[in-house]
């Protein structure tokens, strides 16, 4: 297939951007990211304005963390995992979000797993030790209760077993260790 002298031109000449970290961690007006030493922040991810990542929490590839209009919070031992994004979202200590999943403007409170490709929406509240089921949508408002699972679409509850409950602390315990692997092999982090 033949390409117009100027298309195939223009590919030729197009160069990468030198690399920029601070692109990936910036701040936004009078706002600043604050991310403990501890902190695993891979050099995909985009961390924006008022957004506190707290001791041995991680943010994987392409995830988008964003504190433009109101604060943002990742706690102790959390990790959000590739292609999430936080929009004005509180998440607790000890939690997982899992890959693709969105919590805007909402509350994950300690020790909750939100589940693959999973959408907690403006002023829902995940209570401690509860699970969204991967694809749940949690509506506007809603209120999982302590220890319960979200599922379905829109998101419904039932409790949880103590079998899945002891579970969620495993999940995230395995991201605090790959988080200090990725950390100890060097290369680039997004906080150097």
């Amino acid at each position: 297939m033949n390409q117009p002298d100027g298309l195939k031109s223009a590919f030729i000449r197009a160069k990468p951007a030198a690399h920029d970290k601070n692109h990936m961690i910036r701040a936004l007006e009078d706002t600043e990211p604050e991310v403990a030493e501890s902190a695993f922040v891979s050099e995909m991810a985009y961390v924006v304005g008022d957004v506190t990542m707290e001791e041995k929490s991680s943010l994987w590839p392409f995830v988008c963390v964003r504190g433009d209009i109101g604060p943002t919070t990742v706690g102790e031992r959390s990790n959000v995992q590739d292609h999430s994004m936080l929009h004005e979202a509180e998440i607790g200590d000890g939690v997982t979000v899992g890959h693709n999943c969105v919590v805007d403007q909402a509350s994950v409170e300690d020790s909750c797993l939100v589940g693959i490709g999973s959408s907690v929406l403006q002023g829902a509240v995940v209570e401690s030790e509860s699970v969204v089921a991967a694809g749940a949508v949690v509506r506007e408002n809603q209120r999982v209760p302590e220890g319960h699972m979200a599922y379905g679409v829109p998101a419904e509850t039932s409790p949880l077993d103590d079998r899945v409950r002891e579970q969620i602390p495993v999940y995230a315990e395995s991201y605090v260790d790959n988080r200090s692997r990725w950390k100890q092999a060097g290369g680039f982090d997004a906080r150097d």
